[in-house]
């Protein structure tokens, strides 16, 4: 089973996205813009990656330079939705924490092929739920650190360090952050049938293979998801990953 390359397709595609925009108008959501320009980027960014994929696939090396042109890109992106260009660096090991050992584990224990075919799907999509881990823990942990700010003074004020103080206001929005994911893995065939799952059926294979493969990227996902987590409150709480208006304001 597969999608069909022709009208059909463009027609349901166009349509879609008509009845997106359309809903918003109804809902006053003034989104419409922005959906038609998801969509085109959407199709027009799958169409090159699409042919740059094809020859990637061929060789490990090419597979590997594929990936981190995706990581750069996620964490460029991560540093951008943080407010922290300033911090790119730490972006970067914070994800690379998470990505790194989770990928090690997978290709190193042979529950996977070292191939192009390989790496690439289930890599990237790592990259990219380490990306998505990165800015639900910040999106927490800066609004808190600037409201709680009178809190963070009192904890200096009592003795405290300023890594204690500051990981004090962050900690319980890090542990909040990777909830949904948990909930994902844990209602995993009963709620939904994800991406992974579906392409392994898709592209031929057993239903049991597509539940193997499922649960192989949902674990390593949450596994990379808590180690991005846990490096992005150690990194705050260090004050190497804040943005600039923090690292003024939470001076030691």
């Amino acid at each position: 089973m597969t999608v069909d390359l022709g009208w059909g397709l463009a027609i349901a595609l166009v349509v879609l996205v008509l009845l997106s925009v359309l809903l918003s108008r109804l809902g006053e959501l003034g989104l419409g813009r922005q959906q038609v320009v998801a969509s085109v980027r959407a199709v027009l960014q799958l169409g090159i990656v699409s042919f740059i994929i094809v020859g990637a696939v061929r060789f490990v090396w090419s597979a590997l330079l594929f990936v981190l042109l995706m990581f750069c890109i996620a964490t460029w992106t991560a540093a951008t939705r943080a407010g922290v260009r300033n911090a790119i660096p730490w972006v970067a090991l914070a994800i690379a924490g998470g990505v790194v050992p989770v990928s090690a584990v997978i290709f190193l224990s042979g529950a996977s092929p070292w191939n192009g075919a390989a790496i690439i799907p289930i890599v990237s999509i790592i990259v990219g739920n380490a990306m998505n881990s990165h800015t639900l823990v910040t999106r927490r942990a800066f609004p808190a650190l600037r409201e709680q700010r009178g809190q963070y003074e009192a904890a200096l004020a009592l003795g405290f360090e300023r890594p204690w103080a500051i990981r004090q206001i962050i900690h319980p929005g890090t542990a909040e952050a990777l909830m949904p994911n948990i909930d994902t893995t844990r209602t995993v065939g009963l709620v939904t049938l994800p991406g992974a799952f579906i392409g392994v059926l898709l592209g031929g294979g057993s239903p049991i293979q597509a539940g193997a493969s499922q649960v192989l990227v949902l674990i390593g996902i949450m596994a990379a998801n808590a180690g991005v987590a846990v490096l992005v409150e150690r990194l705050a709480s260090a004050g190497r990953l804040l943005p600039p208006d923090l690292r003024a304001i939470l001076r030691p």
